[in-house]
């Protein structure tokens, strides 16, 4: 199993790419939580690998292989409120048309469209369609900037924007592989 180290004391994942299967994911303290982690939320953290695993299944069938994710998941936080992450893809794919439409062939929640976005509960954020559903936002990388800044104001890409906490602090983020 992969191995993962424990938070340090920003409580983030310290840097580096972890990879781990989604049944490693499934089995390990990000889900079930650390000795030191109280009111660990592993009944809900479960919840969100079984989502994200439909959707990695999803990128696996088309072909996609390089996925990423990371965000308060990743942290020490007990109930996150989703999972977020990036894949990378071909950038004539994605122009092209054909990511999106291969992927809405095996689950309309796939886009990327802002004019998709909704929000929920009266909430003012809105939320891409796959947010709603599987409480998961996988972003696509093709090399463009996120609108993402560093602690200089220079707008980074999904590699680099993943790899920093809000607070400019490097951490570590999760690579998901194949099956065990």
């Amino acid at each position: 199993m992969g191995r993962l180290p424990t938070f340090n004391d920003e409580g983030l994942l310290p840097a580096g790419d972890y990879a781990l299967t989604l049944d490693e994911l499934l089995l390990s303290p990000l889900v079930h939580g650390w000795p030191d982690c109280s009111a660990w939320d592993a009944a809900w953290r479960e919840q969100l690998v079984k989502n994200l695993a439909v959707m990695v299944n999803h990128l696996w069938r088309i072909g996609i292989r390089d996925i990423f994710i990371d965000g308060s998941f990743v942290e020490n936080k007990p109930h996150p409120n989703d999972i977020d992450g990036y894949f990378v893809c071909e950038a004539a794919a994605l122009y092209g048309g054909e990511l999106e439409t291969r992927l809405q062939a095996l689950d309309p929640v796939w886009t990327w469209d802002p004019a998709r976005r909704y929000s929920s509960f009266g909430g003012d954020k809105r939320q891409l369609p796959m947010w709603h559903r599987y409480r998961v936002e996988l972003f696509l990388h093709v090399g463009q900037w996120t609108g993402i800044v560093d602690q200089f104001g220079n707008e980074l890409t999904f590699p680099s924007a993943f790899r920093q906490s809000r607070s400019f602090k490097p951490k570590g983020i999760l690579k998901i592989g194949g099956a065990s």
